[in-house]
């Protein structure tokens, strides 16, 4: 073979490679989940009918307007329905492709971004967050004065530098701005989690962050927070891309979750939730328009990745799924098994939950069943969004289950550890206990 044909030979080896991933990546985004019969995959058609009329009489005793539930066994879509409405004005059912706010169910992607760069060998885990973001090289932390007429808090300096790997277990010690120093935070307009009507970008913001003192030190407590908006910004300097651009050119094109956004579409407001909560009498009240927020509305310029996205149930469920299969979906892999076998260990012991669960990169992690008293499976992940949205997926029994609502607030409802109790009610033929399905 000559110097010529040589590189012919290459080039084509090149294209015939490119168009292969452009292929897989096509189909992905194209083919619709597969779809089973409950009994084929070990689920009971009747109980999971005893699952539909428990979220109905939520609907029909107003204690929540809409849902959406999807579950997935052996890879396969056994259960997705609807219940109540979308607009309970106009009467319009909720449709199986309803748009929701999933907010904190924003952090398993976003962590997700991080760990494709964390493959990549642009950082590893236990680096410093300043390596990346040096607006942290000063960070302090507020420690609550005793003395009488000082002021409510004083600073000291950190122990130790905060991690990536803090950040990704909630260890940092950071919070959303409700710790000692929370007039400070409202002062500098650095409070709540909901990030979608703020009008600078995500750098702006936790730089702004970064000037104020945190709750506690790194690896000394679980504290909720600005964690995951903090690695939404590393993933921006890192890659030199916007989070929403990395998410969709490295997560939501390739696994084909076309409706997954940072800020919503115009032609598919007509899929959009409202939000309802439970006001002062104990009755639902509008919150949140769909058409009248900052989703669709709203400058379309922070995309917070702790708290930032919407998406369809079977969106989410896409990208559950990828997980379960140790981070590949229809022949598009996003990240390595023993990637995701690291993010869905346990890393804190006791600083979260006091132990009876343990928490992940960017999950909780079942641990020992018994320790919460609710069903599940030692080495189940899952976490949930503000809107009392939910998922988790149980390796083991090799399912994924969604759950999807909007209320804000929801009064105490205990919808959610039903639907996980009964969700695992319709399991009758237990995987860990049985062969597997074909």
């Amino acid at each position: 073979m000559n110097a010529s044909s040589g590189s012919r030979t290459l080039r084509r080896a090149a294209f015939a490679a490119v168009l292969l991933a452009f292929i897989a990546a096509s189909f992905a985004h194209a083919a619709a989940l597969p779809k089973a019969r409950p009994a084929e995959v070990g689920l009971s058609a009747e109980r999971l009918a005893r699952l539909g009329r428990v979220l109905q009489t939520y609907v029909d005793e107003d204690r929540t307007k809409g849902i959406v539930v999807l579950l997935m066994r052996n890879g396969k879509v056994a259960y997705h329905e609807a219940f109540g409405k979308l607009d309970p004005e106009k009467g319009t059912p909720m449709p199986l492709d309803a748009i929701f706010r999933i907010a904190s169910q924003t952090k398993a992607i976003t962590t997700t971004a991080v760990m494709t760069l964390f493959e990549e060998g642009r950082f590893l885990l236990d680096d410093p967050i300043s390596k990346y973001i040096p607006e942290f090289a000063g960070a302090r932390v507020a420690v609550p004065s005793v003395e009488k007429g000082a002021k409510e808090y004083a600073t000291v300096p950190l122990k130790r530098a905060i991690t990536i790997r803090d950040l990704l277990t909630h260890t940092a010690g950071i919070s959303y701005g409700d710790g000692p120093a929370k007039k400070d935070y409202l002062k500098a307009g650095v409070q709540g989690w909901n990030l979608s009507a703020k009008d600078v970008t995500i750098g702006d913001y936790i730089k702004k962050l970064a000037d104020l003192p945190f709750d506690a030190q790194p690896g000394e407590k679980w504290v909720y927070g600005y964690n995951t908006d903090i690695l939404g910004y590393l993933v921006e300097r890192v890659s030199g891309m916007s989070l929403d651009a990395y998410i969709r050119k490295t997560i939501t094109q390739p696994l084909g979750m076309s409706d997954t956004h940072f800020f919503l579409p115009e032609a598919k407001i007509g899929r959009f939730t409202p939000v309802y909560g439970v006001g002062d009498d104990g009755k639902l009240k509008l919150v949140e328009a769909a058409a009248d927020n900052p989703y669709v509305k709203g400058p379309r310029k922070c995309f917070a990745g702790g708290a930032g996205l919407l998406a369809t149930a079977d969106n989410y469920a896409r990208f559950l799924q990828m997980l379960l299969n140790g981070g590949e979906l229809g022949g598009v892999r996003i990240l390595g098994p023993k990637t995701v076998e690291l993010m869905t260990a346990d890393h804190v012991g006791n600083l979260y939950s006091g132990g009876s669960e343990g928490f992940g990169l960017g999950f909780s992690v079942t641990t020992r069943l018994g320790r919460n008293g609710i069903p599940g499976t030692p080495g189940s992940f899952g976490w949930g969004g503000a809107y009392l949205s939910g998922y988790w997926v149980d390796p083991v029994e090799k399912l994924v289950a969604v759950f999807m609502t909007q209320l804000l607030p929801a009064g105490g409802i205990d919808i959610k550890d039903k639907f996980k109790a009964m969700v695992y009610q319709s399991i009758v033929r237990p995987i860990h206990s049985a062969s597997t399905f074909e």
